[in-house]
Parts: C-alpha cells; sequence; structure tokens
C-alpha cells in the first residue's frame, strides 16, 4: 500500500505526462505482482463494488472528526472530493501501514457483506492508522471513484516499458472480462494465453473530430464516407459457434442483445464484426432515447424485444476466417464486408451495411452531411481507403465530421459548485427556458462546459451576489444572464419537467447582448423533435 500511496501522490502533484509515464514504470517494475494487477485493474475502471454507501462514510466521518455533520458537508463542498475530505478532517496520523495493496482490496470485497456496526468499525480503525495520503487513497478504494488523471493508455505506455511487451498487444491482453482478484500479473500480462482468444475483442479504433475544413484532407476519391450512426459501439465476435457482444467499454453484453444469435451458424466462425447497434422500431432506425428502454436492463422481456428491436450496423470486419485483418487497407476490409453481406442478407438476420457515399467533391460531402438528421444520424465518418484498423485514437486516417449542433438560447436558474480544480466556484449550471403560458421559466438542461476560466470566475462572482435561495449546495440565482446552449439530440421525455431530453447539452456562448425575455421558448425547443 505504501508503494501505491506513493504512486498517486506522484500522479496527483504533476500534470507533465512524462512525468507520470516515469512514476507508473517504476511502480510495475517495483510492486508486488498482485499489486501491480490491482494497479492495472483501478486504472482501467475495473474496481471492486463500493462496500459502504457515501451517506454512512460522510456521517461517520464527521463523527470520528468530532465536527457537525454541516460542517464537513460544508468543507465536502468547498474541497470538491469526498475522499480528500474525509483525509483533511480527520485528525492526522503518523501511523502507517504494512499491509499491502491486494490486502485492502481483499478485506474491501469482504466488508460489503457485513453489518453495518463492522463497517464502522473497520473505517474508523484505518483512518486512524493511516497516514494521509495513505488514508486518501484507502477512501478512494471505498468509495470505488478513482480519478488520478491517468488514461488507461498512458498506464498501458508506463507498463510496456516496464514489461518491454508492445503496447499495442497489451492493449489487447487488458480487453476483455478479467477479474483482478482471481487472475495474476504472469497469467494476465506476462503468458500468452490461448484460451483467452476465444472470446477477446480487439481494441478500438476510435476517430478525432475534423479540424479544418474537409478539402484540407486532400483528394476526395481518396477517402470513404458513411454516416456517422448514434447507437452503441459495439464488435460481434464468432468464433468456434459461439457469439460475444463487446462495447466499447470493454463490457460482454451478449445477453442484451438476444436477436444477434442469430448470427451464428448464419455468419462464419472467425468472423468479429465493428459497428453500431442501433434500435430499429417498425423496422426504421431510431432515437438513442429508444435505444436506452434495452440499457441496463437487467432481463430483456419479449415485450421490450416486440417495442425495440435493435440491429447491427457493420462498417469494418476486424477478423475472416480466423485471421486478423487490421493490417490490411479499409478497403480491403470493406470487400470483405460486402461480399459477407451479400451472402447472408437474405438470411433475416438483424445485420445491415453501414453504406459507403462517394462523392465527386467535398461540396457534395457536405450537403449530404446537412442530410444526417433526416437518416437518424450525427454526421459522417470519413475513413482514408489504404488505412489499416489502429488502436485506439489515432490522427490521420479517420476523422469524425458532425453535423452542427442544435442550439438554443436560455436562461441561466440555478448554480452548483464544480469539481476538482473548480470545487471552490460555481461552475455546474442549470437553464430554463419560457413557458409563454404560465409565464414562467421551466428547466431544461444542465451543462457545465463551455466558458473560459475567465467567464467562469466572473459568473462565480456574480452567483455569490445574486442568490436567491439555497437547496444543499444547489443555489437559485436571480434571472438575468441569457446562454446560448448547444445538444446534439432531443427526444421528448416522461421524466424531465419540460417534457423534452436534451443528448450533450454545453454552453455555446454567454449571451450578453440579450434580456431574459428574448431567450427561447419550449415551443421553440420542442419544434426542434424530430
Amino acid at each position: 500500500m505504501k508503494l501505491f500511496a506513493d504512486l498517486i501522490k506522484k500522479l496527483d502533484t504533476t500534470n507533465k505526462t512524462t512525468l507520470k509515464v516515469e512514476a507508473l514504470t517504476d511502480y510495475f517494475l517495483n510492486a508486488p505482482s498482485k499489486d501491480k494487477v490491482w494497479t492495472i485493474a483501478i486504472l482501467s475502471h475495473r474496481r471492486p463494488p463500493r462496500p459502504v454507501n457515501t451517506t454512512l462514510m460522510r456521517n461517520w466521518a464527521s463523527e470520528l472528526a468530532n465536527i457537525p455533520l454541516w460542517l464537513f458537508e460544508e468543507s465536502y463542498h468547498i474541497v470538491g472530493d469526498l475522499a480528500e475530505t474525509i483525509a483533511l478532517v480527520i485528525p492526522p496520523s503518523e501511523a502507517s501501514t504494512e499491509k499491502s495493496l491486494n490486502q485492502f482490496l481483499q478485506e474491501i470485497i469482504e466488508l460489503k457483506p457485513r453489518s453495518e456496526e463492522e463497517k464502522k468499525e473497520y473505517l474508523f480503525e484505518n483512518w486512524l492508522n493511516l497516514n494521509y495520503y495513505e488514508r486518501f487513497v484507502f477512501t478512494k478504494l471505498i468509495t470505488g471513484s478513482f480519478r488520478i488523471g491517468v488514461s488507461q493508455k498512458l498506464m498501458t505506455r508506463a507498463l510496456s516499458r516496464a514489461t518491454e511487451i508492445d503496447e499495442d498487444i497489451l492493449a489487447y491482453k487488458l480487453m476483455g472480462n478479467w477479474d483482478p482478484a482471481r487472475i495474476s500479473f504472469n497469467k494476465l500480462i506476462l503468458e500468452e494465453n490461448e484460451e483467452d482468444f476465444l472470446s477477446k475483442p480487439y481494441p478500438f479504433y476510435l476517430a478525432y473530430a475534423i479540424e479544418e475544413e474537409p478539402q484540407e484532407l486532400g483528394d476526395v476519391s481518396e477517402w470513404s464516407a458513411e454516416h456517422k450512426w448514434d447507437g452503441i459501439r459495439s464488435q460481434v465476435i464468432i468464433r468456434n459457434n459461439e457469439l460475444f457482444v463487446w462495447s466499447r467499454g470493454e463490457e460482454l453484453v451478449t445477453d442484451k442483445y438476444p436477436e444477434f444469435e442469430a448470427f451464428v451458424n448464419t455468419i462464419p466462425n472467425g468472423t468479429v464484426i465493428d459497428g453500431e447497434i442501433l434500435p430499429f422500431p417498425e423496422g426504421q432506425i431510431g432515437t438513442f432515447k429508444d435505444l436506452q428502454t434495452r440499457i441496463g436492463r437487467k432481463s430483456i422481456t419479449k415485450k421490450l424485444l416486440e417495442k425495440t428491436p435493435v440491429i447491427l450496423k457493420a462498417y469494418d470486419i476486424l477478423e475472416w476466417d480466423g485471421e486478423d485483418i487490421r493490417n490490411k487497407s479499409f478497403r480491403y476490409r470493406r470487400e470483405i464486408l460486402e461480399k459477407l453481406f451479400a451472402e447472408v442478407s437474405s438470411e433475416g438476420i438483424p445485420l445491415y451495411l453501414s453504406e459507403n457515399i462517394r462523392f465527386e467533391s467535398w461540396e457534395e460531402a457536405a450537403k449530404e452531411r446537412e442530410k444526417a438528421r433526416e437518416v437518424m444520424s450525427e454526421g459522417l465518418m470519413l475513413k482514408r481507403f489504404d488505412s489499416p484498423y489502429l488502436v485506439g485514437r489515432k490522427k490521420g486516417d479517420w476523422w469524425k465530421w458532425k453535423v452542427d449542433p442544435l442550439t438554443i438560447d436560455a436562461v441561466l436558474t440555478y448554480a452548483m459548485r464544480g469539481h476538482g480544480r473548480r470545487s471552490n466556484l460555481f461552475t455546474d449550471y442549470t437553464f430554463g427556458l419560457w413557458d409563454e403560458e404560465k409565464e414562467e421559466l421551466v428547466t431544461f438542461a444542465k451543462a457545465y462546459s463551455g466558458l473560459t476560466d475567465k467567464e467562469f470566475r466572473k459568473l462565480d462572482a456574480w452567483i455569490k451576489k445574486n442568490t436567491l435561495e439555497r437547496f444543499g449546495p444547489v443555489r437559485s440565482v436571480t434571472p438575468q444572464h441569457v446562454f446560448e446552449i448547444a445538444f446534439e439530440g432531443i427526444a421528448e421525455s416522461s421524466r424531465h419537467k419540460s417534457g423534452v431530453a436534451t443528448r450533450f447539452p454545453r454552453i455555446l456562448r454567454w449571451r450578453t447582448d440579450k434580456k431574459i425575455e428574448e431567450a427561447n421558448t419550449l415551443d421553440d425547443l420542442k419544434a426542434m423533435i424530430p
């Protein structure tokens, strides 16, 4: 645990990538094997279930610190991080621990089924007998919210330096459904495990948003274009007459999409398709909101299957006849995919081809992009014909050219403190639109990005002087400021007071030129629903 806490301290006190990689590399060279496995798991978002809810933790921490709960809560809202707040308010200790990271995590796993009194006793014992950084890390492990500014890609780079194993190979090894409590470092990283190959997906290739005009990409004839579908990016694997469906978040979701069982015995073994899971009600591509009725369900009922069936919109093939073909050109892979689709399309399986669109000019491509919302897409994907299928987000060969967002002018109505470096500022905002019939503002969206640091500070100062009411960490403010809010999608919603749900709302600009009476109405918003 000492080594891990020291690692977190080093990572937490620098923004330099080189120093983070150095710290991680040194750790992977010197830490015990089981601790290394858990560190990899933590940094790739595989954490044990939270054994204690945060309400109890806040109550117990304030009790141990001998301060009233309201003071703890105020401190928490200022600090912005629960683990850091607890580490700060509990009396300092010079003690340290000899237990390993693995020992702590095994204890945390065993803690979940215990009584509240046993959990309290366990937390008190460790909070009082760990130094500041060990206590901070211990509490982070309990809460499960371990965000320390280290991506899995950066961690993989350091692991590659420590083991001299290629980064792409490591990225592949870390894919899949492995359990850090059961697997060894040797098995996970050092050994070649043929039995793991059956279900494993490949690391996804991700595109960057186009930065300049598409003409800067060169000759349009060198590029393939297709619509950017708004669903769940996935890989569908057929090996040894078995089906495996993986989401981009490395979650095995085969049981969530029973429709795809039809692929077995129809699509040849040794096939991996990269595509998008899309809702397909009444034989038409639906909205992401339709798909949300399937996401997170523990069981998929017959009624749900009938109401919201899904399809796989295929746009690449990564494995064919058991051979990894990612290093082949996109043109080559696409020809195989189209041949496969032609052979199985008459079988009535839920597999559709994401059509290539050929253009004579970039101006034609721009016109097609403007039609995106008509076909329920987010814009276009541009892929160079001679590009291989790479690992992770790489610039050069794949670009996403999204349609311009929908926008509306709204009034700031509520504010809440931010997190991390913005925890001392009000940077999380709620916005309202006019209900003309009731002549009042109705909230419709929350946003916390889009302003400059200078604008955040200016608005924070104004909020503190113009608070109307306080609701815990939230403040209602005098309606005075108008902001242009951008969002990617819109749909009706019975769960929202406005009756409308927006997707990916963010602040586009502060409309200092507008009065609140000039802000848009709910009817204006609802008119945007397709």
